[in-house]
């Protein structure tokens, strides 16, 4: 796989994603990631970013200000 910004080769990793909604923000860390190694863009896969969403989508009504979760333990 190739980067999508600078067609630099993906390694596998982790990142750390976050989401502002405003009203709060949630962090979330050692998410699964694609990580170019020539200009640093991350990228998920289908399966992981349905996984971020439905835990950000989890946590939106019950954050008032900022959540910090690790993405094992989101499961």
């Amino acid at each position: 796989m190739t980067c999508f910004m600078c067609k630099g080769p993906l390694e596998q990793g982790t990142a750390t994603f976050m989401a502002d909604l405003g009203t709060c923000i949630v962090i979330v860390k050692n998410v699964p990631a694609f990580i170019c190694s020539q200009c640093g863009e991350t990228s998920y896969s289908d399966e992981t970013a349905k996984k971020l969403e439905q835990i950000v989508n989890s946590l939106r009504a019950h954050v008032t200000d900022i959540a910090v979760t690790d993405y094992q333990a989101a499961a």
